[in-house]
Order: C-alpha cells, then sequence, then structure tokens
C-alpha cells in the first residue's frame, strides 16, 4: 500500500484536537446543567438522555473525518506491472550571445526575442530531450539535454553576453561544441540543431562545422534574426550609460548575414533556413512543423509499477457514516 499524497495524513492530527473538543463541550455542558439544578432533580431531567449514544454520535463524526483524509491522501494498493517505451529527439539550441545581438531591430532586443521564443518553444516539446549551447567569442554548453524543461528554462533566464567570456560571433567552434560536448555519440540521425543568430561569424570555418553535423546526420535548422540592412548597437556601460557602439569615431552596424546561413542549413540532411529578419516568429511553430513531425528514436522502455488508487472505498465510508449520525438518537430506548 502507498499514499499519491502523503502529507495529508499529517490532518489526522486533527482527531485529537477535535475529541479535546469534545470533551470540552461536554464538562462545559455538566457545568451549566449543575448551576440549572441540583443533583437529584438533574438525574430525573436526564434520566431519558444516553451519554452512550452521544459518544456514538461523537466517534462517528470523528471516524468520517479520518476517513475523509485519509481519501484525500489517496491511497493505492494492488500493484500491476506495466511496460512504458518513450520515443523523441534530441535538441540542442544553439543561442548567439554576442553584442550584435543586442540591436533593437527585434524588441526589446534580437536576444531577448530569441530567449522569449525559445521559452515559448518549450510549451509545445513534448518527449524530446533538450540541451543549450550559448556563443560569442567562444562556445559554451549552458544545459545537457533534460527532459527536465524547468531546469532548462532556469539555464535560459540570466543568459547575456558577458555569460561568455570573450565577444565576437564564432558559430563554426558552437556547432562542434554542440556536437562534441551536449549530443551522445548514439543514433545521431535522430538530433537537430537549431541556429538563432544574426549569422555574422568571424572565420571559424562555420560551413566546415555544418558539414561535419550533416555527415553524422545531425539536421540544422537555422534562424536567421536581425535587418539585413544593418542597426546601430546600444549598449550600456559599467555606469549605465547607454550608447552606440563604434569604431574609430562610424557607428558599427550590424547586419543579417542570410546567405552564409543558408549555406550551413543546406550542408545537413533536410536542413533549413528560416529568414525572420525584424518580423514576428513562431519558434512552437516552426518546431511543431519540423521536429515534432519528424522521425522519431525508440527511447529506453522502462516497467513501472501502477497501483489502484482506492480513496473511493475511504470517502464511501465518510459518507455513510455522516448520513447515519443524524438518525442516531441522544435519547434512551423506552
Amino acid at each position: 500500500m502507498i499514499w499519491q499524497s502523503l502529507p495529508y495524513l499529517n490532518l489526522l492530527w486533527l482527531l485529537p484536537g477535535f475529541l479535546l473538543l469534545f470533551a470540552y463541550a461536554g464538562w462545559r455542558r455538566r457545568r451549566a446543567l449543575a448551576r440549572f439544578a441540583d443533583q437529584a432533580v438533574l438525574a430525573r431531567l436526564t434520566k431519558a438522555v444516553s451519554l452512550a449514544r452521544r459518544r456514538w454520535k461523537q466517534g462517528m463524526v470523528l471516524c468520517a473525518l479520518g476517513l475523509v483524509i485519509l481519501a484525500l491522501a489517496r491511497p493505492c494498493w494492488n500493484p500491476i506491472e506495466q511496460k512504458v517505451s518513450r520515443t523523441g529527439r534530441d535538441v540542442v539550441f544553439v543561442l548567439d550571445v554576442s553584442r550584435s545581438m543586442l540591436a533593437d531591430d527585434l524588441k526589446p532586443t534580437r536576444l531577448e526575442r530569441a530567449k522569449l521564443a525559445i521559452s515559448d518553444c518549450l510549451e509545445v516539446i513534448r518527449g524530446d530531450r533538450v540541451g543549450l549551447v550559448i556563443f560569442a567569442g567562444d562556445a559554451v554548453p549552458r544545459c545537457p539535454l533534460t527532459l527536465d524543461y524547468g531546469f532548462f528554462r532556469m539555464m535560459l533566464a540570466d543568459v547575456e553576453p558577458r555569460s561568455v567570456g570573450r565577444g565576437g560571433t564564432n558559430i563554426g567552434d558552437a556547432l562542434r561544441t554542440a556536437l562534441k560536448d551536449v549530443f551522445d555519440s548514439q543514433e545521431r540521425q535522430y538530433k537537430d540543431v537549431i541556429l538563432i543568430t544574426d549569422g555574422e561569424d568571424q572565420g571559424t570555418f562555420a560551413q566546415e562545422a555544418a558539414e561535419t553535423l550533416g555527415k553524422a546526420g545531425i539536421r540544422l535548422l537555422a534562424i536567421g534574426l536581425g535587418d539585413e540592412q544593418g542597426t546601430p548597437i546600444l549598449v550600456a556601460d559599467e555606469d549605465g550609460k547607454r550608447d552606440f557602439i563604434r569604431d574609430g569615431g562610424e557607428l558599427v552596424r550590424s547586419k543579417l548575414d542570410s546567405a552564409s546561413l543558408r549555406k550551413l542549413a543546406a550542408a545537413t540532411p533536410g536542413g533549413r533556413y528560416l529568414p525572420v529578419g525584424t518580423g514576428n516568429f513562431d519558434l512552437g511553430a516552426v518546431y511543431r512543423s519540423l521536429v515534432a513531425s519528424a522521425e522519431r528514436r525508440k527511447l529506453e522502455s522502462e516497467t513501472i509499477k501502477r497501483y489502484e488508487e482506492k480513496f473511493q472505498i475511504f470517502a464511501l465510508g465518510a459518507l455513510l457514516l455522516l448520513l447515519c449520525e443524524p438518525w442516531i438518537s441522544e435519547r434512551r430506548r423506552v
């Protein structure tokens, strides 16, 4: 026998409290009667009252309360073994956190929009393991492959450009990190990389890294954020003063490099490039159409024990006691 909601059993401590309450009520009743008449008169007045019946009624109420508490704790027994199989894919989000992602051509910034999109996407994921790699000048595995979407959200929430030690945009290193440090070596044909970036790679052989993913059977879905004409990058210094990034007095403008991202995606089997630009995008819809509908591998199966819930028995017992209690009279039988 097991209890599905074990903490409810702590409510059983209410029963001694009610028992003391009944005892106190009886003492107050006797004290009030003693002020009303002397013992000889009281004996005649209360002759028809059965204290045993009164205690039976109180006991039935206490038992009903106890049975309700036991029902809330959801007792189960009669275990039945059941084999459960799970299917799914492994998906690694590779997120660009470089300073170019602070451009505000997507509000509030490219980076914040990407984080919101990933978080919303988790709402539609069912049974797939997810991981996270963030990158700028370096690539950092932020979250290993997991089914704990709450933990994934926590790792995603405080991601910012300072989460990576070196500035830049090294897409090739990020793809290699996902391949070597996040994915395992088994059945890579059931794996996807979702790359979210503005595509301004800085000479890290990203094309070769994408081709390596393709040879391993891993699909790359590239999502390009930003204006292809270029957008100034507004950042804050240590004092909180905000200003645009400049190089030699000239404004630095971050442009979406669609051509490079399209080539990266084409290097993998079934790869796709989605040019979001500065428009709205629903990553959950993308996931449903491209990932959730894809072939899925059968993951490890396990045998679990399912118990039959029996709270109905206790609830029925409590109901019968409460229905019967009013029909028991406190008066003695003549």
